[in-house]
């Protein structure tokens, strides 16, 4: 089995680091192929970035599709182009949003959000309206460390843990869910710090992705998830039209 990790954004050391924990993940059988866009933001810290990465990560999952991937892992929280990549991969697509959420409610009541900046809050509780988990979500907490700078903040994974900390007194939760693929490295130490299930949404979506292929299952081509139309498309978007 192949599963394609796709890092929305262009910075290389995020996908190496996004790989590791999704390698970590993998079961027995399973190869995981880490992708970086080629085209985008270097992160995605605002609805504007989130559009601009759409379009290198569509492309990621096209040629994944024609190159042997059995499914496809969106590595970031904020879940962009999701449903688009549906329409388009020849296996099933899991964004780490949802697939983080989905374990969170397996093994707690509550889950607290914690996060990189307070501004993609909103889109995190969005998310968690959407999925089905809104009132499982106890709140979300930005911890104000911008994408990158999880890996060179020497203070970042201090801060993070008292984020967590506070997340779980001011919301009575039971889970916390990491806010960030570049957070996919201190799930497993901040669990043990803690007390209780902190989740990576890289290692979630990885596990389901492998589960969805093992039971046979992929995105239903009925209805809005049928592959789009062909038509033109102008201007520097002319390589996106499906034949």
């Amino acid at each position: 089995m192949i599963v394609d990790v796709v890092n929305p954004n262009t910075t290389g050391s995020m996908t190496a680091l996004v790989a590791e924990g999704a390698r970590a993940a993998a079961g027995p059988g399973t190869t995981v192929r880490a992708v970086t866009s080629r085209s985008g933001p270097a992160s995605i810290e605002s609805h504007y970035d989130e559009a601009l990465a759409v379009p290198g990560l569509l492309e990621a999952v096209l040629e994944g599709s024609a190159t042997g991937a059995d499914a496809h892992v969106v590595a970031c929280f904020g879940d962009p182009g999701l449903d688009a990549c549906r329409e388009v991969a020849r296996g099933p697509v899991v964004g780490i949003a949802e697939a983080a959420m989905h374990a969170a409610v397996l093994v707690g009541r509550s889950f607290s959000v914690v996060t990189t900046l307070g501004r993609t809050a909103g889109r995190a509780r969005e998310l968690a309206v959407r999925y089905g988990f809104g009132e499982h979500c106890a709140g979300v907490h930005a911890c104000e460390i911008p994408v990158l700078e999880l890996e060179t903040d020497p203070l970042a994974r201090a801060t993070i843990a008292a984020s967590c900390a506070k997340a779980l007194d001011d919301d009575g939760s039971d889970v916390v869910v990491l806010g960030c693929a570049g957070m996919t490295d201190l799930a497993a130490s901040l669990s043990a710090e803690l007390g209780v299930p902190v989740v990576d949404g890289v290692a979630a979506a990885v596990g389901m992705a492998q589960a969805l292929v093992l039971a046979g299952l992929s995105t239903s081509r009925r209805g809005e998830y049928a592959r789009p139309p062909a038509k033109a498309y102008a201007g520097d978007l002319q390589r996106f039209a499906l034949r």
